[in-house]
């Protein structure tokens, strides 16, 4: 896999893994919290086992303010997947707004006029 691919694809499997430790617990407010710490920290393992090669084999090729931009953008499309899917959520025009935001942002860490 390219080098230039290999990053987002961790980051990508990383994200999910996060998504599900921080928020897969929504649907089991009857579990003792220390329960769903323990299962969300367990899960969180597996997400570090895909976010540090990831940062470590992106940054040869990316800048870390580029992996870190990546990420965040990963981050809420997989958020936004998930939050839908599995947690039957919708989301509304304000976060589609303030999302696209965020995405015009990440074109500036990328592609800005100022570089």
């Amino acid at each position: 896999m390219s080098p230039k691919v290999l990053p987002i694809v961790l980051l990508i499997i990383s994200n999910a893994f996060m998504t599900i430790a921080w928020y897969g617990h929504l649907k089991f407010e009857n579990k003792p919290l220390y329960v769903v710490i323990l299962a969300s920290w367990m899960i969180a393992l597996a997400e570090y086992c895909f976010a540090v090669p990831a940062n470590r084999i992106g940054h040869g090729v990316y800048s870390a303010a580029e992996l870190k931009t990546m990420q965040e953008v990963i981050t809420l499309v997989v958020f936004s997947i998930f939050s839908v899917v599995y947690l039957g959520e919708q989301l509304t025009m304000n976060h589609l707004v303030g999302f696209a935001f965020i995405c015009v942002g990440a074109f500036f860490v990328f592609k800005g006029p100022f570089s």
